[in-house]
């Protein structure tokens, strides 16, 4: 067995980890302020073509079904609004910035795959709680971000862990905690601190397996339902059969009835396949 981390471990590694584009890093820094020069920022990210390129296919997708197709970043802005086209443009770019690395067992396009269908699930979710959709959107996208974080830095336990899930059929958190010490819930917080996530994220992120906790926040609910959802209707394909358990207090509190899940599978599966073109070609 090898040594068991903690959350200072993990920490120490962080600035090993590949950095997302300084452009992104301004746009998650400056979350809450409303000052902030959108034109300047367009400028900004587009001299990095291939974030642009990737940030326009998403917002020309169905998934948010406009009637003109934007061209520019300041056109995604003024069509998408800020906030949209900001995580948008975080998506594009999260996406792109870890590379495949060598760990036995992880399947790192289905984790994408698995990450990308929570996205579509959790926006699809917003909508019909009338929560902030981007939000959900980006919180499902990186919910298991911590997972790459503890693959990236600490691939050779990872593996053990890997294995040691397949040997005792149980979850993926079960299986950290008892290899690595600590589970990607832990690493997730540590590199959104890292680069500068807004509370809201960081909560969504700490709270989507145990969204009964006090405090967890409501996002953190539609995070633990979409990622059920998506293991249920297996979309991203990977081979690691248990669905996570929903939480009661989470099902409870979206109160949706049937008739809107069965819409819901079908609009998430539909999403998830243009997202997955754009966000994996």
């Amino acid at each position: 067995m090898s040594q068991l981390l903690s959350y200072d471990d993990v920490v120490r590694n962080l600035d090993d980890l590949p950095s997302l584009p300084a452009v992104v890093m301004e746009l998650l820094n400056s979350i809450d302020q409303e000052d902030i020069d959108i034109s300047v920022l367009a400028k900004k990210v587009s001299h990095d073509q291939a974030l642009t390129a990737k940030t326009l296919r998403l917002a020309n997708s169905s998934l948010y079904g406009l009637q003109v197709k934007v061209t520019t970043i300041q056109q995604a802005i003024t069509y998408l609004g800020f906030q949209t086209t900001r995580n948008l443009i975080t998506a594009a770019a999260v996406t792109g910035c870890f590379a495949e690395t060598h760990c036995p067992g992880f399947d790192h396009k289905g984790f994408w795959r698995h990450s990308i269908a929570t996205a579509a699930c959790a926006k699809v979710l917003a909508r019909q709680m009338r929560f902030n959709q981007d939000y959900a959107f980006t919180a499902g996208l990186l919910h298991d971000i911590g997972r790459l974080v503890l693959v990236s830095c600490f691939p050779k336990q990872y593996a053990e862990a890997i294995a040691y899930r397949n040997e005792h059929d149980c979850y993926p958190l079960e299986a950290e905690r008892a290899v690595l010490g600590i589970d990607h819930v832990v690493a997730g917080m540590a590199l959104a601190e890292h680069w500068n996530f807004s509370d809201t994220m960081r909560l969504a992120i700490g709270g989507h397996h145990e969204p009964e906790t006090p405090g967890a926040g409501f996002l953190a609910a539609i995070i633990n339902v979409a990622d059920a959802i998506v293991h249920a209707l297996d979309l991203a394909g990977v081979a690691d059969g248990l669905v996570p358990p929903v939480s009661t207090v989470a099902w409870t509190a979206l109160g949706l009835d049937e008739s809107v899940y069965l819409q819901l599978f079908r609009e998430t599966e539909l999403q998830f396949e243009e997202i997955t073109m754009v966000l994996l070609s």
